[in-house]
């Protein structure tokens, strides 16, 4: 096998762990979030397919959380994004989120958390990242503080 026909895996962990808010999302749109539980989610709002009104993205040009919990309305999950109505200043504003964009997703009611680091878009590369950093994902256990690191799996002197 050469080289180039190498296996990205941690492209598929990525793949994976995005499954993750996903699913609880789908589960929010059709059930509703449990008692006791919200979804904070956190995105890069410059990230492309974001959907944010001029205002919003005015006041949150790098990142930023949102809460579902009890008020949240037209809830709809895609493939590759979500779409949800929140209030901001006592104002509806519909957001579109591709889930690529997600920084972190947590449900602090389930002791659960997951961060997502940053993959450069289109080649870009961001001033000050370390060779390999792109391929970072880490899932986050906040009951226990595990943390479990794919490039703790990479061999040695190995750049995926």
């Amino acid at each position: 096998m050469a080289d180039d026909d190498t296996i990205d895996y941690p492209r598929l962990v990525r793949e994976a762990l995005r499954a993750v808010p996903r699913q609880a999302l789908r589960v929010a749109a059709a059930e509703g979030i449990p008692a006791g539980h919200a979804f904070y989610l956190t995105f890069r709002t410059a990230h492309a397919g974001v959907g944010l009104s001029p205002g919003l993205h005015a006041r949150y040009p790098g990142e930023m959380t949102i809460v579902l919990e009890h008020q949240f309305w037209d809830l709809a999950v895609g493939e590759d994004a979500f779409s949800v109505t929140l209030r901001f200043g006592g104002a509806p504003e519909r957001l579109h989120v591709p889930f690529a964009a997600l920084v972190s997703f947590a449900d602090p009611g389930a002791e659960f958390g997951l961060r997502f680091d940053a993959v450069p878009q289109a080649g870009a590369v961001e001033p000050g990242a370390e060779p390999g950093a792109e391929l970072a994902v880490s899932a986050t256990e906040t009951a226990s503080g595990n943390v479990v690191d794919i490039r703790a799996f990479r061999r040695p002197g190995r750049e995926a």
